[in-house]
């Protein structure tokens, strides 16, 4: 009860200590959090992104923020996170462990409130050979999706 007490206080004291400053978290600071945090989940077979984020790993790099679509406000944000998932997974299982965690990655190192995480099912994949080329063809979907907005 008593540490139960002392945490309060800390967290009050931070509160106190930060009303007068503030603190601006990129959006590619969540997005990578967020990414990490979905791709861990079993079941995700891989993360599917757009084609900036394709043009990021043929130079080596991995994009770890992939597939994650944010909008950072003051004091929370929203999540869109776009997967391939594997064949034989129970996708409303990985969806909602999606969500879960994501939601507590981000709020525990932010400390932003998470007010949504949408998953998008973008395709599934039946083997690691096929997995490149589903990809492949998610991001394109994607490209056309957000050329259409």
């Amino acid at each position: 009860m008593e540490e139960e007490n002392k945490q309060e206080n800390i967290l009050e004291e931070e509160e106190k200590n930060t009303e007068n400053n503030s603190i601006k978290i990129s959006d590619d600071v969540v997005s990578v959090i967020a990414g990490v945090a979905a791709s861990e989940v079993p079941g995700v077979a891989g993360m599917a992104g757009g084609f900036a984020g394709g043009i990021t790993e043929v130079f080596g790099k991995k994009n770890l923020s992939k597939g994650i679509k944010v909008e950072v406000g003051e004091k929370e944000t929203k999540i869109d996170v776009n997967i391939i998932v594997e064949y034989g997974a129970r996708i409303p299982d990985v969806a909602y462990e999606i969500q879960n965690r994501v939601k507590k990655a981000v709020e525990s190192m932010t400390g932003l409130a998470v007010l949504e995480v949408n998953v998008h099912v973008q395709g599934v994949s039946t083997s690691n050979e096929n997995n490149k080329e589903l990809i492949k063809e998610s991001e394109e979907k994607l490209e056309e999706d957000s050329t259409q907005d």
